[in-house]
């Protein structure tokens, strides 16, 4: 019988042994430096209003995060996961922002970081899945609030709504935006919103010291665009 014991919790131990190794394993890192989806040609921009101005988002100043709540080790903790590996466009005209058009951001989700290497490479490899799913992406639908125009050094404030996609679930969420034209040449920003984990089948494997981690995720994206 203790016999018999030994063997099954050895064979326990190896399976547990084996699904961390799995679950820690080291992730596909970025394929390639992130780049915007085109927003529109040119010619299509002049066709829609002559006074749009393309900016593209920097990945030199312009971070995307996360951030949570979880025990780690018996200690509530926040946890912030960061990446500058975001992209997008947007095309402003600032007598005009009844016209302004959005592009897909797009975010490399293999770039994500905390400040914890277990921690990133659960969330790589089990909880994003980044391996098959490298981009987190939103798709904009519709931007409410806008004023008919703003001026140098002027903060706007206005609400943007669309598909965001992570892995292969797609779900709609609304951004608040609030946003300063800093120069005719750089719009500088910040956006947010909050998800839930269930809504995205975001599940939290099972590993040790690690407890209670909260259902609700903030997203940020603080960026800075130049045309």
């Amino acid at each position: 019988m203790m016999k018999r014991l030994l063997w099954i919790g050895a064979g326990l131990l190896a399976i547990i042994v084996l699904g961390a190794a799995y679950v820690l394993r080291t992730p596909e890192t970025a394929s390639e430096p992130i780049t915007a989806v085109t927003l529109a040609s040119n010619s299509e921009i002049a066709t829609t209003d002559a006074g749009l101005t393309t900016f593209t988002i920097s990945q030199a100043s312009s971070q995307a995060s996360f951030s949570l709540g979880e025990d780690l080790r018996g200690v509530r903790t926040e946890v912030l996961g960061v990446t500058d590996q975001v992209a997008g466009e947007i095309a402003i005209d600032p007598s005009n922002l009844q016209a302004t058009l959005l592009g897909t951001i797009q975010i490399n989700a293999r770039t994500l970081a905390t400040d914890n290497d277990f921690r990133n490479r659960a969330i790589q490899n089990e909880i994003l899945e980044t391996d098959s799913y490298e981009y987190i992406t939103f798709t904009p639908t519709d931007i409410s609030g806008l004023p008919d125009s703003i001026d140098l050094n002027e903060t706007v404030s206005f609400t943007v709504s669309g598909d965001l996609t992570i892995r292969d679930v797609s779900q709609p969420v609304t951004f608040t935006v609030t946003a300063t034209l800093t120069s005719e040449s750089t719009l500088e920003g910040t956006a947010t919103t909050s998800i839930t984990r269930a809504d995205f089948d975001l599940t939290i494997p099972s590993v040790p010291q690690v407890a209670n981690v909260d259902e609700e995720v903030v997203l940020t994206l603080t960026f800075t665009a130049n045309s």
